[in-house]
């Protein structure tokens, strides 16, 4: 699983029929210290989360086993909500 941080939504009122009822989100991906790594993306929101909120997501065909169909487009979604982050000293 990856960290990324929500950082808005994408409309769309026309879709598969897998994803009716489903919101999109834009993600954009986080290393462990919580600062941007990459370019933003769209995932499929399984749990209802908000923009801001810091968020593990499965990428892939990991992304698209969270639908019942196992037939379907998803490349991303959005598995849990991040509540804290520890990270001991390696050192």
């Amino acid at each position: 699983m990856k960290i990324g941080k929500i950082i808005g939504r994408v409309v769309s009122t026309k879709k598969v029929e897998s994803f009716e009822g489903l919101k999109f989100l834009l993600v954009l991906p986080l290393n462990e210290n919580l600062k941007p790594e990459g370019e933003a993306f769209v995932a499929l929101d399984m749990i209802r989360c908000g923009t801001g909120e810091i968020v593990y997501y499965e990428t892939s065909r990991e992304g698209g086993r969270v639908l019942e169909t196992l037939q379907n487009p998803c490349d991303a979604a959005v598995m849990g909500i991040i509540d804290n982050i520890t990270l001991e000293d390696t050192k």
